[in-house]
């Protein structure tokens, strides 16, 4: 069983798998290799629209909806690429921003209806706790990886309490990313889900 969303504006899932391919853990990291690149050109784009959204943030008060849904797809794409990478699918990511509620991963964003002002101008200060938090979760979940790595080798299942770990760390990642991108008020929470 799979650890629960906090309430949170953003929700991210994995489902877990019951068996994952022995031989697929070789290669994974090869075949994420065009995905890597698209989303390089992608977070380039995404840099782009984190412009025109910090002004348009702190001259209306709103994240504009084409704006935020780009960052969101992008946010998505990331958060399969990563699920992909750290094992805990065999599932192939899509290449597209939108969602795909068959995929074994979905990232969900509630779109804010008011962003205060002054948000795009402190916003970054306000996140470095977060970020630092997130940093160190996402260590554990790379040794949490290299660990089920083996056990998938030899038992073809990943151990749910390092899945779990896995899963949190890209909750943080995606929780903390979108509140420093202003896309939300509400703190990420520093909770263990």
């Amino acid at each position: 069983m799979t650890l629960p969303n906090p309430d949170y504006p953003v929700r991210l899932e994995i489902d877990y798998p019951q068996r994952l391919s022995r031989l697929l853990i070789f290669v994974k990291w090869l075949l994420a290799i065009p995905h890597l690149i698209a989303l390089y050109v992608l977070g380039i784009v995404a840099y782009a629209v984190l412009i025109i959204a910090w002004f348009a943030v702190l001259i209306t008060g709103r994240y504009p909806r084409a704006l935020f849904d780009y960052l969101v797809g992008f946010e998505r794409w990331r958060a399969r690429v990563g699920a992909y990478l750290l094992l805990q699918t065999d599932a192939y990511p899509p290449f597209k921003l939108a969602d795909d509620p068959a995929y074994p991963v979905r990232l969900e964003i509630d779109y804010p209806p008011r962003i205060a002002r002054w948000r795009p101008l402190l916003h970054w200060l306000l996140a470095i706790p977060a970020l630092i938090g997130a940093f160190v979760v996402g260590i554990i979940a790379y040794l949490a990886a290299i660990v089920a790595w083996f056990a998938i080798l030899f038992t073809g299942r990943y151990p749910e309490g390092l899945f779990n770990a896995a899963t949190v760390a890209l909750r943080w990642s995606a929780r903390v990313t979108i509140y420093y991108y202003w896309m939300v008020e509400p703190y990420p929470p520093f909770v263990w889900a």
